[in-house]
């Protein structure tokens, strides 16, 4: 199976510039090219990409992806920096969730201060502090 970049980019669903760009940061090896010197993709450069983008697909940071792949290099290893990496990963999606939920509840009381008439009365832009004169 030998693909182009423009193929491996649409069973992914990856631009071509991110696939390259994947390329110039190590993430995924350089391809053989062509006689034509095109990129010439196989099953490893699928697989790797798809990896890839399903570790970013769950918020995974590129540093945090490429150290996942480092680590699912050697299948014998034990797991387990590869479960405290999920598990800071979860943490920080659970705290960002946090802020979410908050700033929801802050815009969601802004919001319903509202009364509407002149904006010179508008509890939003109060809310938001003083405006500059």
């Amino acid at each position: 199976m030998a693909v182009t970049i423009g193929d491996l980019g649409r069973t992914t669903g990856t631009k071509v510039e991110t696939i390259r760009y994947y390329e110039r940061i190590g993430l995924l090896p350089a391809p053989p090219r062509t006689d034509g010197n095109y990129r010439s993709y196989g099953a490893a450069e699928l697989a790797r990409l798809s990896f890839i983008r399903r570790g970013r697909d769950l918020g995974f940071s590129l540093d945090q992806v490429r150290a996942l792949l480092a680590l699912s290099d050697d299948r014998q290893d034990d797991c387990a920096d590869i479960d405290a990496i999920a598990r800071r990963h979860l943490e920080e999606v659970e705290r960002k969730l946090a802020d979410l939920t908050a700033l929801r509840r802050e815009l969601k009381g802004v919001i319903s201060s509202c009364k509407g008439g002149a904006i010179s009365d508008c509890r939003i832009i109060e809310a938001l502090g003083p405006r500059a004169v």
